[in-house]
């Protein structure tokens, strides 16, 4: 495996180009999933039946703690790649571990989001809206979950290899689907919350 020097370590050789490139085009599947459950969505929004609207059912505080938490992370996990860029193992690893923890807090507050959405009848069987609502948050949360259990595994990683091509490789990839997370989460509580509450 021939390695560049004059490149970042994740860029550093042909197959890990190429595997970011691949990445790349995976990140565009997945805009296309997103974009489909957002006009399904504004499809969907104003079809409550005899159930509850979104203006009935959102609250700010939690949408606001699970927005904080989330582009937290993404900051966070932005100074892990530039500690690992200078070769910092230790602070490379912290970042991560940061940016893991901010992510379990997002899914502790979604977990409690969903329990109050039943308890207050929007469930996936109430309306077109509530079914659309809940499977886009839903959607967004378990690629959250996978995430958070996939940095788990590449920051074992770092701490028994160290940083090398391969794991700098997988930390950039990892680094590259939570900002994608991030973006998402933008659209939702702009499109979905802060819209839903007017």
């Amino acid at each position: 495996m021939k390695v560049d020097n004059s490149l970042p370590l994740e860029y550093s050789t042909e197959e890990n180009s190429l595997k970011i490139l691949g990445f790349w085009i995976f990140l565009g599947a997945e805009i296309m999933l997103f974009a489909t459950l957002f006009a399904t969505y504004f499809t969907m929004v104003h079809r409550t039946g005899s159930g509850p609207t979104g203006a009935e059912i959102f609250e700010i505080a939690p949408v606001l703690m699970e927005t904080i938490l989330l582009l937290t992370s993404s900051f966070t996990i932005g100074l892990g790649i530039h500690a690992m860029r200078i070769g910092n193992k230790k602070a490379t690893m912290v970042f991560f571990l940061i940016t893991l923890l901010l992510g379990a807090g997002f899914l502790s507050f979604e977990v409690s989001e969903f329990i109050h959405y039943v308890h207050v009848g929007a469930t996936l069987q109430t309306s077109g809206f509530t079914a659309i609502l809940l499977t886009t948050l839903g959607t967004h949360g378990l690629h959250v979950t996978f995430g958070f259990f996939w940095g788990l595994f590449i920051l074992l990683q770092i701490k028994k290899r160290g940083l090398t091509p391969e794991t700098a490789n997988k930390s950039f990839i990892f680094s590259l689907y939570w900002h994608f997370l991030d973006v998402v989460w933008i659209f939702i509580f702009s499109f979905i919350y802060l819209k839903g509450m007017m």
